[in-house]
């Protein structure tokens, strides 16, 4: 199921940023993929505007640790 787009990467830090279109909590499984993107992993941890979170709602701007590059409009799906 669809949850969210990514919006922006930060190399150094390894962190992406989504616009999220549903609900995500800190321990689920995620898949994103996009044009060269494709890859799983387990959310760990959040943050929405610098704070800690465990729970994403519809139309926040999230951000977390991701594994690989993410590239803007790789889609993040709830597995």
């Amino acid at each position: 199921k669809l949850i969210g787009v990514s919006i922006h990467y930060f190399s150094k830090i390894k962190v992406g940023i989504f616009k999220m279109k549903g609900a995500l909590k800190v321990n689920d499984n995620i898949h994103i993929k996009g044009h060269t993107t494709d890859f799983k992993q387990k959310v760990i941890s959040m943050q929405v505007n610098h704070k800690p979170v465990e729970i994403a709602k519809k139309g926040q701007e999230v951000g977390f640790l991701i594994k690989k590059k993410v590239r803007n409009n790789d889609k993040v799906y709830k597995i």
